[in-house]
């Protein structure tokens, strides 16, 4: 651990005590103004041009985009980014052994909701910042806290859509075990409704049983999933192949009465190379004929439950893929969950996942991040600015 060892516990408690859960359900969403506002307060004493940025149409969410050396117009297309984002998932304070918005260290660990994913990154890549001379930086460094990753991916998305931040590179401090990571899968998820006409159970000539077009939908969905499991494959992935989920379903009121509706929700995790608008069109065009086909009196609807994100996908030969490979010893991967990366490489910069912790520990009970992976990620993040942003 570092000398001010103390003072980056500290930070990373404060982070975890101020709760920025974001989630579909109103119930467990929050703001993330506070956790912002203290972020820019400790930079901006710290020297940084810090830029809040309200995310359109998302009351009580923000941004927070940190520059340290040239002025940001002055830069534009170069130097580093250090990306976390400032949400959580909710939790169920009962499964957790202590609780779970009070940092405790045990173990050798860090134990707190948002310690891996990904609050504790943010405090330590301002450490790993703290006693650089702004004078010597010849690109700046830029220190980029976002908004509802966990969720809607409003933050990354309002960035994209300003063009901000410009750099050449950017590192995403997910938990991936300091592992570097260039690509993961797309995804989206989607509803599918099946209207038919509902009647009495005795007489079944008077409707359109919805289940039974549903069973048409399914068929084909699972016809697809075959042909998604076949190829294109990527065997960088664990999963090479593209997966379709049936993930939840509904139909109906009572045993008595033919069902007028139902619908399904799935998810579709897709490999570089294919497009997250083109699959979901294709998987309207051949549900809906699949479903005319045989029953042309009942109607489908599909409905995005979740925009989704395109895949990532950084150049192998990319210095800054080159560059994380030779300071971990670990060779670039891939993994199938998705993050901001494709809204980052979108504003055109090379970008690798890495960060201390275990993806394995996300969104789990007793989240943690070992002490063990702070110091050699401040390292890591310091051998990248002087790369980078010092040459």
């Amino acid at each position: 651990m570092p000398t001010d060892s103390r003072a980056l516990i500290t930070h990373i408690r404060e982070l975890i005590a101020t709760p920025s859960i974001s989630s579909v359900s109103p119930k467990w969403d929050t703001p993330n103004t506070v956790l912002i506002t203290g972020l820019a307060e400790r930079l901006e004493t710290a020297g940084w041009q810090v830029d809040i940025q309200n995310i359109p149409d998302t009351p009580g969410k923000q941004n927070l985009i940190a520059t340290l050396g040239k002025e940001a117009e002055e830069g534009q297309g170069t130097g580093l980014v250090l990306s976390g984002h400032t949400d959580t998932v909710p939790c169920d304070d009962a499964l957790w052994a202590s609780d779970p918005f009070s940092l405790a260290e045990r173990d050798q660990r860090l134990y707190g909701l948002g310690s891996a994913d990904m609050k504790a990154f943010l405090a330590i890549a301002m450490s790993a910042c703290a006693d650089i001379d702004p004078a010597k930086l010849t690109a700046p460094v830029i220190l980029l806290a976002t908004a509802d990753e966990e969720s809607s991916m409003a933050g990354a998305r309002a960035l994209a859509a300003s063009g901000k931040p410009a750099a050449r590179y950017a590192v995403i401090g997910e938990p991936t075990g300091l592992q570097p990571i260039r690509m993961h899968k797309g995804i989206f998820m989607e509803s599918i409704t099946v209207t038919g006409q509902s009647g009495h159970s005795s007489d079944p000539d008077v409707g359109h049983n919805a289940l039974v077009g549903m069973q048409v939908v399914i068929n084909e969905l699972q016809k697809w999933q075959g042909e998604l499991r076949a190829g294109p494959l990527n065997d960088a992935f664990k999963v090479p192949y593209s997966t379709l989920n049936l993930g939840h379903i509904h139909g109906g009121d009572n045993p008595n009465r033919i069902c007028g509706e139902c619908e399904l929700q799935i998810d579709l995790r897709f490999i570089p190379g294919l497009n997250r608008d083109e699959l979901r069109t294709e998987l309207n065009q051949r549900l809906r004929r699949s479903l005319i086909r045989h029953y042309p009196d009942m109607d489908l609807t599909c409905k995005s439950l979740f925009d989704g994100t395109q895949p990532m996908l950084t150049d192998k030969e990319s210095a800054l893929v080159k560059t994380a490979e030779a300071m971990t010893g670990k060779r670039a991967g891939a993994v199938s969950y998705a993050t901001e990366a494709p809204y980052l490489s979108s504003l055109g910069m090379d970008v690798v996942v890495l960060g201390p912790g275990s993806i394995d520990q996300a969104h789990q009970p007793n989240e943690f991040l070992p002490l063990d992976q702070i110091q050699p990620t401040i390292e890591i993040i310091r051998k990248l600015i002087k790369k980078f942003c010092m040459a």
